[in-house]
């Protein structure tokens, strides 16, 4: 079983073919393509290939599927004895992205 571990977005992640995963909202509309040349780690199954820091000529290739935001999570802010206390709300945006190819360089 191949996977790769790519970054995007600030963030790091494991990904395999044929599999789908929420990263950090990216450009594009449903349907499109979108290609990740930051690869840090490649596994073919057999053998296994490090970047220093990033592979050359290795990308994984997917499918966006949609876009969308998060959960809600509420920002509460609050000093004892000061009359003071601030709520705020937020909902992180995402892209669901298929993976659907990894190329190993």
């Amino acid at each position: 079983m191949s996977y790769a571990i790519i970054r995007t977005g600030g963030k790091q992640f494991r990904v395999s073919a044929g599999q789908t995963y929420r990263i950090p909202s990216l450009l594009g509309d449903a349907g499109g393509a979108v290609e990740f040349n930051e690869v840090l780690l490649a596994s073919d199954g057999k053998s296994v290939s490090t970047g220093v820091p990033t592979l050359t000529g290795a990308k994984v290739s997917g499918e966006i599927v949609k876009h969308g935001r998060g959960e809600k999570i509420i920002v509460f802010k609050f000093r004892r004895r000061k009359n003071y206390a601030r709520k705020q709300g937020h909902r992180q945006g995402f892209t669901e992205v298929r993976i659907t190819d990894i190329t190993l360089g």
